[in-house]
């Protein structure tokens, strides 16, 4: 008769060797890889188990980094940026060489200052179909990118919106000088204005004139 297999055993905890930190499931971990040149793998911790022998597995949903999925990386991916995939695995936990914080994008650009274990996740990531959620995003500037958040932007102090200084024509240099930045838009719909006010009216001048500046703010 087949012997009946001793059960796995799930963990609360599991303590990195070599350290003193103690990873619990859903936190975030940094796996090695099997090559050594490669950036260490990020998980987040599903579940811990050890088996009867003390081996201890550990369940992870993997974060993808821009350019290992379909597309690759592009130029608002910001470089600490990582997607929560649909790729579930399960890794021995000797593989764990260390934690990291996994940010919402909201908070991670409310941080004063990244270390070397933070992270930024905005995007789910379907492995199997390459797709994303979500698939739209707010676009600032001209260019009409998302917002990278390792890219100096400045606002302009009339639409709100917010610029490249490069897309502006400027340097980094000089967007730093700025105490007040008004778009070119902004700026021509202030010129109208004052062309406007600067010549004498009529009264039947007048209210068409208003109604011509009243349509360029609703544009």
């Amino acid at each position: 008769m087949a012997k009946t297999k001793p059960g796995k055993k799930d963990l609360d905890t599991y303590a990195i060797k070599g350290t003193n930190k103690v990873v619990r499931p859903g936190d975030c971990v940094l796996l090695r890889p099997s090559d050594s040149d490669k950036a260490p793998y990020v998980a987040r911790v599903e579940k811990l188990e050890a088996d009867h022998r003390s081996n201890v597995k550990v369940r992870v949903r993997w974060y993808y980094r821009p350019e290992e999925s379909q597309g690759g990386r592009r130029q608002f991916h910001g470089a600490k940026e990582l997607f929560l995939s649909d790729h579930y695995d399960v890794q021995s936990a000797h593989t764990i060489e260390g934690k990291c914080i996994v940010h919402s994008f909201k908070n991670y650009t409310k941080l004063e200052n990244v270390g070397t274990e933070d992270y930024f996740c905005r995007f789910e990531y379907k492995a199997s179909t390459g797709g994303f959620i979500p698939d739209r995003v707010a676009v600032y500037c001209k260019c009409e990118m998302p917002y990278n958040p390792d890219d100096l932007m400045v606002q302009c102090e009339g639409c709100k919106d917010w610029f490249h200084p490069s897309c502006m024509g400027m340097t980094i240099e000089e967007a730093r000088k700025l105490e007040q930045f008004i778009c070119a838009d902004c700026a021509s719909e202030e010129d109208s204005k004052r062309s406007l006010n600067s010549l004498p009216l009529s009264n039947g001048e007048a209210k068409v004139r208003i109604n011509i500046t009243l349509k360029t703010k609703r544009k």
